[in-house]
């Protein structure tokens, strides 16, 4: 079976506005995310879901995205709601974060995640870390995380579909990969 990776990763194209990679970092509390699509109902189950965001311990939100992310979310079913979180962790590495993201989930969500971060091939300068609300779902958290000197940054991405979501159909025995799988 092919599995096709639409959900991965994607380029800037279908970035939210105001989703920025600014280095600078904001201590403050966001209280107005970005939000990219309309429907009341999937709005307030991506707003459940970033408020109930599990971060790792000293996690510290921020307005602006503090860190550089050079990869997107691609959420291929639609349409959805969308609303991004960010965070600075101080004093700790990409993959111990990676890892507590894994073992702590959010709300009700399971990972996609199938095994532990290692640095057996060296330093890990990024990771990702999805979670859906059931096997097979296209909606979801995604957090990315990336090094910055002494400190990591998370983004989370969250997207809850409409009710009247669709997915585009793909080729025979095809389907879609998990989010966060790359």
């Amino acid at each position: 079976m092919v599995v096709s990776a639409v959900a991965g990763c994607a380029s800037g194209a279908n970035i939210a506005p105001g989703s920025g990679d600014d280095a600078a970092a904001s201590a403050q509390s966001s209280e107005s995310p970005t939000v990219v699509a309309g429907d009341e109902a999937a709005l307030a189950q991506a707003q459940a879901w970033l408020d109930a965001a599990n971060v790792p311990p000293g996690a510290v939100r921020t307005d602006t995205s503090p860190g550089k992310f050079s990869s997107y979310t691609g959420w291929p079913c639609g349409p959805y709601e969308q609303l991004e979180g960010f965070w600075v962790v101080s004093g700790t590495t990409v993959v111990d974060a990676a890892n507590w993201l894994i073992e702590n989930p959010t709300a009700d969500l399971v990972t996609t995640s199938f095994a532990p971060a290692t640095e057996e091939q060296g330093p890990v300068d990024s990771a990702i870390v999805g979670y859906i609300p059931a096997p097979g779902a296209q909606e979801g958290i995604v957090y990315t995380l990336v090094k910055m000197e002494g400190d990591v940054a998370i983004r989370a991405e969250v997207a809850a579909q409409t009710n009247t979501a669709t997915c585009p159909p793909l080729p025979d025995g095809s389907a879609y990969g998990a989010p966060g799988m790359g």
